[in-house]
């Protein structure tokens, strides 16, 4: 049987989307709930749309990561 090696260069690059989605995880949420204590601002909408981006971000970038990580583990 055929042993496989990581490929380690996929596994940085999977490595490096995690990191950029780790403080995404926690400034998504907090531009929202800034968002949603000042909605009689005129700027709610743009800040909200910011934040909601900024989560949709992260949850994008988090499962490329993981996807990225598993293809150099077990292969394509």
């Amino acid at each position: 049987m055929e042993q496989r090696h990581t490929d380690k260069k996929v596994l940085f690059k999977g490595v490096k989307y995690l990191a950029a989605t780790f403080p995404m995880f926690f400034i998504g949420p907090v531009i929202l709930n800034s968002s949603f204590k000042n909605q009689d601002h005129p700027l709610f909408y743009v800040i909200f749309g910011i934040g909601c981006l900024v989560c949709i971000a992260a949850m994008l970038l988090f499962f490329k990561g993981l996807q990225t990580i598993m293809k150099s583990l077990f292969g394509k």
